[in-house]
């Protein structure tokens, strides 16, 4: 994907610089060097003849003067030609050229006396012309005649130059090199994608796709609209024609069908009923220009009246639908809704604004800022699709977030249940011979009065300690032993509070708790008890010197929040993930036992407990558990 936003940089930053040299070019500095035609004759005639001789087109009568800046011609009768005078100013180079900008015409011949300079006759649907034609000396002062045949636009338009040939030449090809650049550029685009195709997801494929045909179909239609191709290579006029309109019966149904991609397909599904419609007509307009072709051009009238008069208005139809849709997603806040309406906004001002030109000037008038109008709406085609692929890969990330946390519960409560087995097993039949151990040992040293009495006390010390380890085991395999009651958590937290002050103290510290009074939640009284005593020595073990720890709660959403707070020396994150961990422990004789009773403890009251410390400032456990109306703590 970063390859190819940056093949797009590269493209565009490349028609960036031809525009911007052609708009540094000094346009004053070519003009002084060129003549300007502003004044030829004109004649009508009903019959279309190329050999007509010079004295035959002198001895017409009927010529009308026609200046540079008259209206548009206007046909008198169906079937007329035209031909065209014009005088030869004196020449001022030695290789001199006269540039005609634009012609409109399928039939076209220039004559110098009865030499013919030029011809060409189109069998097919396009009829612009740009023709640059030698001149030499010895045409000085003399007559060129130009014939033309047309059926429907017809004659000379813009201007007609003289100048020196070479520069004539590259101001020939400037004229229609941008919209060859600009096609060529979306073409490129277009394959550095269908590269990228293969390296794609199933998921992403569908959208990108449509947007590698919506791309490649119209830098096609861009190069094939100019004239430069047709200049250049008149004889495969026919092909670029078709090539045009083939590009076009694609492109309708591509572009509805990423537009189906990315927003869906519309009420009733209507966006995928037109799409489908689109593709049958397509296919319809494809074999009637095969069927056209292969006839010699017999069904030609069909074929334009299904091609030009009802593609349009199915065009028309496709955009005042896909606005429209897109417009109620705007509505919503859709942010891709929002692009594709601003990009579309821009192709429909541009094309709209031509096209009431075109017809205001009884179509001599050639569309042209359609094109930027197709870049602008393609780059938000491209970021619509980009934020698409953008917000799958958050999707990927949240996903793969989501995998680890499951993955970690889920080996945690395998230990968990391992843990919880191994202590329902083992602990009771290991505890009993303690408990007998311990009582003929404590009998022993009640005996001695020697030395060996020490020895017993550790031994008594050793088996107390095991038999805390075999009760937090117990309490681990069975948290849910006990009578549940509705607990007042200030009155807990004052129990709680007066048995861990005297130890908070001999570690220099202190305990302040700051709990309102009707806060209640459901469990069972000593085990809450032990949860949080256990979470409180471990905050006062972590104490260095006069360190304080800050206990305070809070009801908010049917949820109780209760916050432990010690500036003790903190842990590393390492540390922190770890916590809970059955025999994880950074203490130099812990088993890990009683945070893991801790949280099995809370899990049981339907609670969670999270950690945030840092190391050096201290840590802050929050345990959450669902709140019990003050009418549920009231006595029957």
């Amino acid at each position: 994907m970063k390859g190819f936003v940056k093949g797009v940089a590269v493209v565009f930053v490349m028609l960036l610089v031809v525009f911007c040299a052609y708009l540094l070019e000094n346009p004053a500095e070519r003009q002084r060097s060129e003549q300007i035609i502003n004044h030829w004759e004109i004649f009508w005639t009903d019959t279309f003849n190329p050999a007509m001789s010079e004295g035959e087109l002198q001895a017409r009568s009927g010529w009308v003067n026609v200046d540079r800046n008259s209206p548009e011609p206007i046909k008198p009768y169906p079937n007329a030609s035209q031909w065209i005078k014009i005088s030869i100013p004196q020449l001022k180079y030695k290789n001199s050229a006269i540039f005609f900008e634009k012609i409109y015409g399928y039939h076209i011949v220039v004559k110098m006396g009865d030499e013919i300079l030029y011809e060409s006759e189109r069998n097919y649907n396009y009829e612009i012309n740009t023709i640059l034609l030698p001149l030499k000396s010895k045409d000085a002062d003399n007559t060129l005649y130009i014939g033309i045949n047309s059926d429907k636009r017809i004659g000379i338009q813009k201007n007609i130059k003289i100048g020196e040939f070479s520069q004539l030449q590259n101001e020939f090809f400037k004229s229609n090199i941008t919209d060859f650049i600009l096609g060529s550029a979306l073409i490129f685009i277009a394959a550095v994608m269908l590269i990228c195709t293969f390296f794609l997801k199933t998921e992403n494929l569908k959208s990108w796709v449509s947007l590698n045909v919506v791309i490649l179909t119209s830098g096609t239609i861009v190069i094939t609209y100019s004239s430069f191709l047709y200049s250049l290579f008149g004889k495969y006029g026919a092909f670029f024609v078709s090539l045009f309109d083939l590009s076009l019966f694609i492109l309708l149904p591509a572009f509805t069908y990423f537009f189906e991609c990315i927003f869906g397909s519309g009420m009733f599904s209507i966006i995928t009923k037109y799409r489908k419609f689109q593709v049958v007509y397509s296919a319809f307009c494809i074999v009637l220009m095969f069927a056209d072709q292969i006839a010699d051009h017999r069904f030609f009238n069909i074929y334009r009246i299904a091609t030009a008069t009802v593609l349009g208005v199915i065009m028309i139809v496709q955009f005042i639908l896909l606005v429209t849709v897109s417009s109620i997603y705007t509505f919503r806040g859709n942010t891709e809704a929002i692009i594709f309406s601003i990009g579309f906004v821009i192709f429909a001002v541009l094309g709209l604004g031509e096209l009431l030109m075109f017809y205001l000037k009884s179509e001599y008038y050639d569309l042209f800022l359609w094109k930027w109008g197709v870049v602008c709406f393609l780059i938000s085609l491209i970021i619509i699709l980009g934020k698409k692929f953008a917000r799958s890969h958050e999707q990927v990330v949240q996903y793969s977030k989501e995998l680890e946390m499951f993955n970690n519960e889920l080996q945690r409560s395998e230990k968990m249940e391992i843990i919880s087995e191994l202590a329902a097993s083992v602990a009771h039949e290991v505890r009993n011979p303690l408990q007998v151990t311990r009582g003929f040992l404590q009998l022993l040293a009640e005996k001695q009065q020697n030395s060996d009495k020490v020895y017993l006390n550790m031994a008594l010390e050793e088996l107390d300690r095991a038999s805390g380890i075999i009760t937090d085991f117990l309490t681990f395999a069975k948290p849910e032993a006990g009578k549940v009651t509705v607990l007042n958590v200030l009155d807990e937290f004052i129990h709680i509070e007066g048995i861990l002050i005297p130890l908070a103290n001999l570690q220099g510290g202190k305990i302040s708790v700051h709990i309102p009074k009707n806060i209640y939640v459901k469990g069972n009284s000593s085990k809450f008890k032990q949860a949080f005593i256990n979470i409180i020595k471990n905050s006062i073990e972590s104490l260095r010197g006069e360190g304080e720890i800050q206990i305070w709660a809070y009801e908010e959403d049917q949820k109780v929040s209760i916050h432990i707070k010690d500036n003790g020396e903190g842990m590393d994150a390492d540390v922190l993930a770890r916590l809970g961990e059955p025999y994880f422990s950074n203490k130099t004789k812990g088993t890990g036992l009683g945070l893991m009773v801790t949280f099995r403890i809370i899990e049981v009251m339907q609670g969670k407990i999270s950690f945030t410390s840092e190391k050096g400032v201290g840590t802050e456990a929050i345990i959450q558990f669902p709140s019990v109306k003050m009418t549920e703590a009231l006595p029957e």
